[in-house]
């Protein structure tokens, strides 16, 4: 029998309930749990619920006998504790963003390969069977795209939540906006710049974060508009819309991670409508149970740290553009 893949889980957020499941449910087992303070009450909880025998500090489950570490800390958490666990031999599943900024996924990328550890930015929708075909509609079926419109926004009502501190990380675009730029990335490539503005909270572009931040990703024949906030009501809106010379697509609520109800697509082609649905699906458990089988060798990883690279230079250009007004040119890769 194969050996069950062992994780470590840096932290007890509300991410890890949903990755436990998932993990096991793609066969590995959770056998180590980092926190700041292992004698903490809620440590103690959080290890007993979900009966993961080892509760430690970060450094000693980076340490501990498991195949991969998942990270899902606060946002400027992601560079050194992930740096650590791809040194320390470990595969490591982080969180999006992966890192604040280019240069500091580019410094993970070079780690991980010296390690020929496997590391991968957790965009567990990606792994979704409705998105695989969206891109797949959208590559055969639409003709040349012409226009992208995402939008992913809540109202984030803990005023003690790290996305409100700017040295944390904080902010809209990288929490939720980072989503429908990802999923553009995904459809068209790489653009050749961008325009952007926000509105940001109290200290503003340089001490604040992006309340809200609006964005325009330039392709040749095609402009890609992505719309983020902490601010909107009700429960979180998440839209998608391509338009091309032959037809178009739209879905709502396309970024989920894990479905639990039906997700469908409303496609047109050349005049004729219908709608394609997809039933309940954990793209969690599909991204892990992929780690596990690139960590093993069995498939090459669909998303290398060269794709974190490319990602995190386009959330930089809309950050840059944002704070300055102006445009941000992005030169080919």
């Amino acid at each position: 029998m194969t050996t069950p893949f062992r994780w470590g889980i840096l932290g007890a957020a509300r991410i890890a309930r949903a990755l436990i499941p998932a993990i096991r449910a793609a066969g590995g087992e959770v056998t180590a749990l980092g926190v700041r303070d292992p004698q903490s009450a809620h440590a103690q909880a959080f290890a007993q619920e979900w009966n993961v025998p080892l509760v430690g500090g970060y450094a000693e489950v980076v340490a501990a006998d498991v195949a991969a570490i998942y990270n899902p800390l606060p946002n400027d958490a992601h560079h050194p504790w992930t740096q650590a666990a791809l040194q320390a031999g470990k595969h490591a599943l982080t969180e999006k963003p992966l890192t604040l900024n280019a240069a500091e996924a580019g410094a993970l990328a070079e780690v991980a390969a010296a390690s020929g550890r496997i590391l991968l930015e957790a965009f567990a929708y990606r792994f979704q069977p409705h998105i695989t075909r969206i891109r797949e509609v959208v590559a055969t079926e639409l003709g040349e795209v012409r226009a992208v419109r995402g939008a992913f926004g809540f109202h984030l009502t803990n005023p003690g939540d790290f996305r409100w501190h700017a040295a944390q990380g904080g902010g809209a675009l990288y929490d939720v906006g980072t989503y429908p730029v990802n999923l553009t990335r995904l459809l068209l490539g790489e653009p050749a710049g961008v325009v952007a503005s926000a509105r940001w909270t109290a200290g503003g572009p340089e001490q604040g974060v992006d309340l809200a931040l609006s964005g325009v990703l330039e392709y040749g024949s095609a402009l890609a508009s992505i719309d983020c906030a902490f601010d909107w009501p009700g429960t979180a809106p998440q839209r998608l819309s391509v338009l091309g010379t032959r037809g178009t697509l739209s879905v709502q609520g396309g970024f989920d991670s894990h479905t639990r109800a039906p997700v469908t697509l409303n496609i047109e082609v050349d005049g004729q409508a219908r709608e394609e649905t997809f039933g309940p699906s954990n793209g969690y458990a599909h991204m892990v149970a992929h780690l596990q089988r690139a960590a093993r060798g069995e498939e090459a990883p669909f998303y290398p740290p060269s794709d974190a690279v490319a990602h995190a230079r386009v959330l930089d250009a809309l950050y840059a553009a944002a704070r300055t007004g102006q445009r941000v040119a992005l030169p080919s890769l």
